[in-house]
């Protein structure tokens, strides 16, 4: 356990244990109404929004309680200044229902600049924090220890993706007890095994060739025969959690008992031809939400 926490660190309000991770493409305000109907503390808006942060603009401007967070920003893609802009105005109009996750996306998408992005992703912080982004509404997309440490020393905490529950126990060590840790969980909604791990393969297969996702799985004892092939009923059913509502409660529960605050849940698919909005009312009654 590090010995490093601040105790006085301001966490963000998240709005409960549940929230929603969904690409932005697949957000609008009508839905994002519906998941705070439901009891949905958050939606964490994926695909890389832009600087102008429109979209969490939209789903913020629908509701009137709900936190919208990044999900994330691509340090790579939007300017720090542009995205300082941008935040300072969510803040003012909508107070503390916006968080800020920042991140450095993946090399293969964004070349031989996000190599190393360590030192990048500090000189993006420090401009966020010079144009006045608060720590508190900060938070950073994190696998691995060294970014899990910057997430410690430097924000409110970490948004890691594609995680297990053991993931989140070693981040919980690695932040300490003050920051706020929310990973996201891929779920498929579909109690017929083959055919939901069919899905989630799918739904793995940009990620099975991405380097950062590789080495986070590798670090958690996964082997590269594992990665192979689509990846192994192990790594599938470890990643993707798939089955009925009590089933995919059962792995966010382990995921808060690890040390998450809040758990995003990325419905990847429910049951054939179900609604989007159908699945997330389904889990949300067994969570007890609403």
């Amino acid at each position: 356990m590090t010995t490093t926490d601040d105790a006085d660190l301001s966490r963000p309000d998240l709005g409960g244990r549940y929230g929603v991770w969904r690409r932005g493409l697949d957000l609008d305000g009508a839905l994002a109404a519906t998941l705070e109907g439901l009891g949905y503390g958050a939606v964490w808006v994926g695909g890389s929004p832009d600087a102008s942060l429109g979209k969490p603009e939209e789903l913020l401007a629908a509701t009137q309680t709900l936190v919208v967070g990044t999900g994330i920003v691509n340090i790579w893609t939007a300017a720090a200044d542009d995205v300082s802009m941008a935040t300072r105005h969510l803040l003012d109009t909508y107070g503390d229902r916006f968080v800020l996750g920042v991140g450095s996306g993946h090399r293969e998408a964004s070349g031989a600049k996000a190599a190393t992005p360590y030192q990048a992703l500090v000189e993006y912080l420090d401009t966020l924090v010079a144009d006045g982004v608060p720590r508190t509404n900060l938070v950073l997309a994190a696998l691995g220890p060294r970014v899990l440490g910057l997430a410690r020393d430097r924000t409110a905490g970490a948004h890691p993706y594609l995680v297990t529950p053991e993931h989140t126990r070693e981040a919980r060590e690695i932040l300490g007890s003050a920051p706020v840790l929310v990973p996201e969980q891929h779920v498929v909604l579909d109690t017929d095994v083959a055919r939901a791990r069919s899905v989630a393969r799918a739904g793995l297969a940009n990620y099975l060739g991405m380097a950062n996702y590789r080495n986070s799985w590798l670090r958690l004892g996964f082997t590269e025969d594992d990665l192979a092939g689509g990846g192994s009923d192990r790594l599938v059913d470890a990643v993707v959690v798939h089955g009925d509502p009590a089933a995919v409660a059962a792995r966010l529960a382990e995921h808060l008992d690890a040390g998450a605050d809040q758990v995003a849940v990325q419905l990847v698919a429910g049951e054939p031809g179900e609604a989007a909005g159908d699945g997330f009312a389904r889990l949300a009654a067994e969570l007890g939400l609403g």
